[in-house]
């Protein structure tokens, strides 16, 4: 059984897809880029205040499942600039405490809205 997932507390669909959507127990995250829910505004200000935001937005959709990033088992980083991967590193770290995911990231030239980063996450409950 197929379920769509969308949540308030994360940015809506800027196209054709759903936040995510949940097949049995697999939770499918589309990819998420760094606007705030609240305001509708990209965050551009960092790599960091970006990833966070990114984040922060996948938190709110795991939330909305009743699952956090422990259920993570993949995910897809896209970034526009390789230099960026420590600092996503850092950032991405502090969301897993044990048992991180699998995981590629991803140099590509553009992504939607001209931001520098986008996140995708499959979770299992």
């Amino acid at each position: 059984m197929k379920h769509i997932i969308n949540t308030s507390k994360a940015p809506a669909p800027i196209g054709p897809y759903n936040q995510a959507v949940l097949a049995d127990n697999t939770l499918y995250i589309s990819g998420q880029i760094p606007i705030n829910p609240e305001t509708n505004q990209l965050i551009i200000q960092s790599i960091k205040a970006q990833i966070k935001q990114v984040m922060e937005n996948i938190r709110q959709i795991l939330l909305e499942t009743n699952m956090d990033f422990s259920n993570v088992v993949k995910t897809s980083i896209f970034i526009t600039d390789m230099q960026y991967f420590s600092e996503v590193n850092e950032v991405y770290g502090t969301y897993f405490s044990k048992n991180f995911p699998a995981r590629e990231t991803v140099q590509v030239s553009k992504l939607p809205k001209n931001v520098d980063v986008e996140i995708s996450m499959i979770a299992i409950k």
